[in-house]
């Protein structure tokens, strides 16, 4: 029995055309689509659109008031046709810019041919791209996913099966240590790893064998591994993004993975946000020559095109994990495979890694100097960047934002007063000369 909550209006007559038909689903679906068709938009501005995901959608986010409507490179458009630079890249999905012709070329040739056959069935696509991404970063094996929170929880449990298999800690006692204000996604598993109560408040019980430890402090790193054999590793994001783009003291990463492997535990690197050249290199763990064990990857790697994460690791640990025991129906979709091929050719081919090493540089240069109070830090490491706003007089960094809309720039604060800013890696110094302009004069504006 169909279940409708009002019978005023279109519920109303789609219920009534049900009841009228000995086909009554045929002719429901035929008039919802009827009156779809006839419906007419809300008005083309911003806060029709505005207000209609109000009204229909969960309210699990607050994003920044404007309504874009298309995108190209390292620019995007609102509904009434005003353009504006973007600083936030979809929390880093577009290092190669909207739209990125070769990867969007690569999903239409492929999506025209196969899209989906799940893993009950081998397609011509997945091999390849298996083979290629594990030859580019170095790894025997590569288990597909789909988004980064997939990736995470996949590589949690390579390593409490590792932990088991190989290094022998009793049944049901892996432990994996994370850092403080950590953030890889919003499932319970994620949220059970938070120190942030926007994360995981209300939403207990939380998942056992987690613990957590200050970032940047490999004292702290090694007392637990010394007092505890049953850590199997320590998941870890080379820069904190959510955070507020915190950058650890040089050595932390490398230092972290000595002691781990001293004590017989796995570094998991979470480079789903700055993996695929965003902090200047190819991965923010090659800053520091440090090869994880398991890898985590995931936004970048489609280029914003199509939801794409991965989870490389060498068979020691990959091969843990046998037929039947994890996967997904979309993981390794030969659309998703065609797509993360493309990407990762256009990050190599455009040298987007050196791009965004240069440009960092920069950027952190003309945001230095422009010398206001409000400013209390800049820091990051290649396009991956924040600035912290001391709030004075009632201005915010969400207020900063407001008025960097305004004058042609999209940015969005994290954890209040911090605002990260990320643009697309295609951007050309001429570009981030003009919005470093922007970034000064709307700060000034303020003083």
């Amino acid at each position: 029995m169909l279940q409708l909550r009002s019978r005023s209006g279109l519920a109303a007559r789609l219920l009534s055309a049900c009841r009228a038909s000995s086909s009554g689903t045929v002719r429901l679906q035929s008039s919802l689509a009827a009156e779809q068709q006839e419906a007419p938009e809300p008005p083309g501005s911003s806060q029709a659109y505005i207000e209609r995901e109000e009204r229909y959608g969960a309210h699990n986010y607050a994003p920044v008031p404007v309504v874009i409507h298309k995108a190209q490179g390292v620019f995007v458009w609102d509904v009434e046709g005003k353009r504006y630079y973007d600083f936030l890249s979809a929390y880093s999905a577009v290092n190669q810019g909207h739209n990125h012709p070769k990867i969007t070329s690569a999903l239409i040739d492929q999506v025209n041919t196969l899209s989906l056959t799940s893993r009950a069935f081998y397609n011509d696509v997945l091999g390849q791209y298996e083979e290629f991404i594990t030859k580019l970063f170095g790894y025997d094996k590569v288990l597909p996913m789909n988004t980064g929170v997939e990736g995470g929880e996949t590589a949690i449990k390579l390593a409490r099966r590792w932990g088991y298999d190989v290094k022998g800690v009793p049944k049901n006692q892996a432990k994996v240590l994370f850092a403080e204000n950590n953030f890889w996604g919003r499932t319970l598993a994620a949220i059970s790893s938070s120190t942030d109560p926007e994360s995981f408040g209300g939403f207990g019980p939380f998942m056992p064998g987690f613990e957590v430890i200050p970032y940047n402090d490999l004292p702290a790193l090694e007392e637990k591994l010394k007092s505890d054999p049953n850590i199997v590793a320590f998941m870890v994001e080379p820069i904190q993004g959510e955070a507020g783009v915190v950058v650890p003291d040089q050595g932390y990463l490398h230092g972290a993975h000595k002691l781990l492997k001293q004590h017989n535990a796995l570094l998991i690197a979470d480079e789903v946000q700055t993996g695929l050249a965003r902090t200047g290199r190819m991965l923010a763990s090659d800053h520091e020559g440090v090869h994880p064990d398991i890898l985590v990857l995931g936004k970048a790697l489609s280029g914003g095109i199509y939801p794409v994460s991965a989870v490389l690791a060498n068979d020691e640990i990959m091969l843990t994990i046998g037929r039947g025991q994890h996967g997904s129906t979309y993981g390794g979709n030969p659309l998703a495979a065609r797509v993360a091929m493309a990407a990762l050719n256009v990050l190599v081919e455009e040298d987007l890694a050196a791009n965004a090493e240069r440009l960092g540089k920069l950027l952190r240069q003309q945001l230095s100097a422009i010398g206001s109070p409000r400013i209390t830090a800049v820091r990051g490491k290649g396009l991956l960047n924040a600035i912290v706003i001391k709030e004075q007089r009632g201005v915010s960094a969400y207020d900063v934002c407001l008025r960097l809309k305004e004058r042609g720039l999209l940015a969005k604060p994290t954890h209040g007063d911090i605002i990260r800013l990320a643009p697309p890696l295609t951007i050309t110094e001429e570009q981030l000369m003009e919005c470093a302009t922007i970034i000064r004069d709307t700060i000034k504006s303020f003083d």
